[in-house]
């Protein structure tokens, strides 16, 4: 046996389609070993692999594993070693041993495996939070009107909602072509949502302190250097950044404050990189409309004044998760190791 791929059930339940792609692509390659332990059973790694020295390709997912353990796998060249987000390489002796050994090690270089999926669905959350479709969808299961809708007593007014109209006027709606989009952020995430609206006619500008210029080339978008400058003519505002001690309320009260009235704010990564009280606050005094998937408060309470409003979107923090996300996962670390 040359290659042995094992997973844990706690790792399943967090990225169940992964450790199966996974096996699908080194099977391709020819004969790998799989095992897959059980919710609960907490044996190490050594305990479960009876014939380590045959091990030349090692996958341990949130499998433990210590030095004794890895000093039975004699003969492996190249591994990974992953819990459900990260490396579970923490052990000093353990990475010495790695070290020692000429162990090639394999991880993600960044959260690149779920950028296109957290993407699209910040796109998706702003054509939602422009046309109001959720709430369009909530009214006509209980009542008829918006199928044709009229002004009231069919008195219209300039400039106010009119026949068939869904969206609100008071707000950033319509469609995305034309519309001032500012977006913080160039990285995987970021940068493709703003290659997304930029294809579909909106200006966009971009503000990434850390980014290389080819970041801002590639999405095609105009680089702004100052923050304070990003916000003040935004018709959509789009924080992508993670969240980092370097990041965590880097869109301050006082940006939030300096967003036009009207703006529709796109919340897909981490609501923490803002001011979430700022934001709170002029959502509910109705001078900006959000779209998020992300809170400052994880499930958000039911009885949150956020929740259910008609110029907020809200889904439950899962725009990473699909099984496009999972098999990336897997093939960002697989393409690591060498062909077979």
């Amino acid at each position: 046996m040359s290659s042995l791929i094992i997973v844990h059930g706690a790792f399943d339940g967090v990225w169940p389609f992964a450790a199966d792609h996974f096996h699908a692509l080194w099977k391709a390659q020819g004969e790998v070993e799989f095992i897959r332990l059980e919710h609960g059973d907490e044996r190490r790694l050594g305990e479960i692999v009876t014939n380590a020295a045959d091990v030349r390709r090692l996958v341990c997912l949130r499998v433990p594993v210590t030095l004794e353990c890895l000093q039975a796998f004699t003969s492996v060249e190249e591994a990974t070693f992953q819990g459900s987000y990260g490396s579970v390489l923490s052990d000093e002796a353990v990475r010495e041993h790695i070290e020692q050994a000429g162990i090639t090690i394999y991880d993600h270089p960044s959260e690149g495996f779920w950028g296109q999926t957290v993407s699209e669905y910040g796109l998706a959350l702003t054509l939602c939070g422009l046309r109001r479709i959720p709430q369009l969808h909530r009214e006509i299961l209980t009542n008829l009107e918006p199928w044709n809708y009229n002004p009231p007593d069919n008195k219209g007014m300039p400039g106010a909602r009119g026949h068939q109209f869904g969206d609100n006027p008071d707000f950033t709606s319509g469609t995305i072509a034309g519309k001032r989009v500012r977006i913080v952020g160039a990285g995987n995430i970021g940068s493709r949502y703003a290659s997304f609206v930029s294809m579909l006619g909106a200006d966009v500008a971009v503000w990434d302190p850390f980014a290389s210029e080819p970041c801002f080339h590639r999405a095609r978008v105009r680089r702004e250097w100052h923050l304070d400058a990003l916000v003040k003519d935004a018709e959509i505002f789009a924080p992508m950044v993670p969240l980092r001690e370097s990041t965590r309320g880097i869109v301050t009260e006082e940006h939030i404050n300096a967003l036009p009235t009207g703006c529709l704010v796109v919340l897909v990564t981490r609501a923490r990189i803002c001011d979430t009280e700022a934001i709170r606050k002029r959502v509910l005094a109705d001078e900006l409309s959000l779209s998020a998937d992300v809170w400052d408060v994880e499930p958000l309470p039911l009885d949150d004044p956020l929740l259910g409003r008609h110029n907020v979107v809200h889904t439950p923090h899962n725009a990473g998760r699909t099984i496009d996300a999972n098999r990336a996962w897997a093939e960002k670390l697989a393409v690591q190791f060498k062909p077979r």
